[in-house]
């Protein structure tokens, strides 16, 4: 299982989706990013990982389909509507399903799988609810909906808390939960997505956080950062805006209790009082930094994490289940 959000995490579960057989892979997505736009329900995340596991992703401008055309925007800015939010013509055809089959009564993972079928995916797309749950983001400018920080004001705003309206009351879906219980899960990857509003969210959601910790499956998450700068998205922003170092071992902290391992970039440096080099294992990564009891910390172990290439995505996810296949299996979390 993958739980991800956003470009970078749906890079990584393309290349589980590779590495693994048939059925094996379900990947748990944001919804938080979700919002209705022109009377459309978008939902940014779920998107990016369909296009990447259908191969539809662009790979030049990282979001949205490849060999998109645009003449629905044309004429939206031509008529003076709002143009801030771009939705490719392909992309818009997405928006539509999904909004008619939700004012239908069908729920988002009826929809997701509706959608995933007819592109050709064979892995498992879970939203993490089928109940709405939004991103909100407080700045030095007031609060902010997701995406109005994110693609209007594009970053810019000084972060100072992320709240997620609706998770009190959100819960987590039936297959969600289903997957979580299956005793023969042979791990959790956390992709390399922002801590703060792609992974964090899912967490909040009543019922996965603990699903998560009674899982006998290993947990692994992948740094989004990499010699201090985040690939893409605003994540390093917000770790240095929020008080925190721009590192992956300061996103492995805000897992802390829940991880049995992290994979680092190869180039950053071991947390302090991790000894030893681990590179040149026969798995391309190496462990340190044993887990004990509760609330021990994760291990630690460096790859090359940077995604270019399908070859990268697929040799990535190959170290990240080698790393979890060498935890141990039912360690006790806080």
């Amino acid at each position: 299982m993958a739980l991800c959000g956003g470009v970078g995490g749906a890079k990584l579960a393309q290349g589980l989706a590779m590495a693994l057989g048939p059925g094996e892979l379900s990947v748990v997505v944001n919804t938080g990013d979700d919002f209705r736009h022109l009377g459309l329900y978008v939902a940014p995340d779920l998107d990016s990982v369909m296009y990447a596991l259908a191969g539809l992703s662009d790979p030049v401008r990282g979001w949205g389909r490849r060999e998109e055309t645009w003449t629905f925007m044309a004429a939206l800015t031509a008529l003076g509507g709002e143009d801030w939010f771009q939705l490719g013509d392909a992309d818009l055809a997405v928006h539509v399903e999904r909004s008619w089959r939700l004012a239908a009564g069908a729920t988002l993972s009826e929809v997701t799988a509706h959608l995933c079928a007819r592109l050709g995916i064979g892995v498992q797309v879970l939203p993490m609810s089928d109940d709405p749950v939004r991103t909100r983001v407080h700045t030095d400018e007031g609060w902010l909906d997701f995406q109005e920080y994110f693609v209007r004001r594009q970053c810019r705003p000084v972060v100072r808390e992320i709240r997620f309206e609706g998770a009190e009351r959100a819960r987590a879906s039936q297959a969600v939960v289903a997957a979580l219980a299956d005793g023969a899960l042979r791990a959790v990857v956390v992709c390399p997505s922002n801590p703060f509003v792609s992974i964090e969210p899912i967490l909040a959601v009543s019922g996965i956080a603990e699903a998560l910790r009674h899982s006998a499956a290993p947990i692994v998450g992948v740094t989004p950062i990499i010699g201090g700068r985040a690939v893409k998205g605003p994540a390093a922003k917000m770790l240095a805006e929020m008080g925190l170092p721009v590192s992956g071992e300061a996103v492995a902290r805000r897992y802390a209790g829940l991880l049995d391992g992290f994979v680092l970039d190869a180039a950053d440096a071991l947390p302090a009082g991790v000894m030893g080099d681990t590179t040149g294992t026969a798995d391309g990564v190496g462990a340190a930094h044993a887990a004990g009891s509760a609330g021990a910390p994760p291990r630690f172990c460096r790859a090359a994490t940077l995604m270019v290439t399908s070859d990268d995505r697929l040799r990535l996810a190959r170290e990240v289940l080698g790393f979890a296949d060498g935890l141990p299996r039912g360690r006790r979390r806080a």
